[in-house]
């Protein structure tokens, strides 16, 4: 079965056509993803989306945004210029994940002052400052068991 998850930046923002036989949505990315060694470039890889998914990747994504994905993976040959073909991996997208904290995040907001200002009667005006954030404390993940038992009772009688 192909099935692939992968966690890539998006580099190019989706664009979004339509077949031409029933109007089917299909969107269409370009992503990169890290190497898995250091001296190795990032890969690049394009991703469609068809029906519903290609809505939301018009939607929801941006470029620069982290997403994980989920899909199938194929290989397409492709034309160059020169006359040779050359093969390019494409990517059906099948889920989409945006990873919580960098998803949307392109301009930074505005700092509050942390002194007191005055309104229209020349009155101080104390404005509170954000309370920092307690650092979250996380429990022990428990351990992962497998269920080992069969899917088919053993209440066959006829050993084969």
């Amino acid at each position: 079965m192909n099935h692939c998850v992968l966690e890539v930046e998006v580099i190019q923002a989706p664009t979004i056509r339509y077949t031409q036989d029933n109007q089917t949505p299909i969107a269409e990315m370009e992503v990169r993803f890290d190497a898995l060694r250091v001296d190795t470039a990032p890969g690049q890889l394009k991703v469609v989306g068809w029906g519903n998914l290609a809505q939301d990747l018009q939607n929801r994504v941006q470029v620069g945004q982290r997403l994980v994905i989920e899909g199938r993976l194929r290989m397409n040959t492709v034309p160059r210029q020169d006359g040779t073909k050359e093969k390019r991996a494409e990517f059906t997208l099948a889920r989409l994940h945006s990873l919580s904290g960098q998803a949307g995040q392109t301009a930074s907001s505005p700092e509050r002052p942390t002194s007191t200002t005055t309104n229209q009667t020349s009155r101080p005006i104390a404005i509170a400052e954000t309370p920092t954030p307690k650092p979250v404390t996380t429990a022990e993940p428990e351990a992962a068991s497998w269920n080992s038992a069969p899917l088919v009772p053993d209440t066959d009688d006829i050993p084969f």
